[in-house]
């Protein structure tokens, strides 16, 4: 399982409070109603910040471990919480928007897998409603062209954190010595999707589509994330 040995070092590698902030406000013009569910919510920064706006949040995650970082957090109270695989989201529930940030959808790596993430998001969109969310755009590829290594600490633990492509895969590995020289390690992978081919298959299911490059230039541009805006018209 991902997100374990990550989760209590999460915030320390990319807590951002400004980018934080340009999520909020993608969310604030775009998504329809108050009543938000938000898959893959990580440790619940932008959860938190909507809900602290008013907005009636329901944040899951695949992680228990990174839904329990965000209750510790100033404001969780006023989120609902829940484990939760995005792929086996139950139909049960209806929701004015749903969010998936911060290149979440790449973590499901078969296309079947996304086309069912896409069917049941669109199945539990109130009509009119508003599925918001982005993956890395195919500059990444290049980006990760050759291996990418950080290093550092965080607090009183060192941490490699080293990203490779192949094929486009990513593969995120993290590696993390405390003082006594424990190790621990973690491996993701997250496949980089062709930013039309997504759109056709949510077109394909009924979605509205519109697109945007990092927030918000218009279409597929160069950057590092694709935007997406997927009206359910009713």
């Amino acid at each position: 399982m991902i997100y374990q040995t990550l989760a209590p070092f999460y915030d320390l590698l990319v807590k951002d409070d400004e980018a934080t902030q340009m999520w909020v406000d993608f969310t604030q013009k775009y998504a329809k109603g108050t009543n938000i569910l938000e898959l893959a919510c990580g440790s619940g920064e932008i959860t938190i910040a909507l809900a602290k706006l008013g907005y009636s949040m329901y944040g899951t995650d695949l992680s228990q471990e990174m839904i329990d970082e965000a209750q510790e957090k100033e404001g969780s109270e006023l989120v609902q919480w829940e484990a939760l695989d995005m792929v086996q989201l139950p139909l049960d529930k209806k929701y004015d928007s749903i969010l998936c940030y911060c290149d979440s959808l790449n973590y499901v790596v078969q296309n079947q897998d996304v086309l069912t993430v896409f069917e049941k998001v669109y199945a539990c969109l109130e009509d009119g409603g508003v599925f918001l969310f982005d993956i890395h755009s195919l500059d990444r590829e290049v980006e990760f062209a050759e291996e990418y290594i950080e290093e550092g600490f965080l607090d009183d633990v060192a941490y490699q954190w080293t990203i490779r492509h192949e094929d486009h895969f990513l593969y995120h590995s993290f590696t993390f010595y405390d003082a006594n020289g424990k190790l621990e390690q973690e491996q993701h992978v997250q496949k980089v999707h062709n930013p039309l081919w997504v759109k056709e298959q949510l077109e394909r299911i009924g979605f509205d589509v519109s697109m945007y490059t990092d927030f918000d230039l218009e279409g597929i541009q160069e950057g590092e994330k694709i935007f997406y805006v997927a009206k359910k018209v009713g």
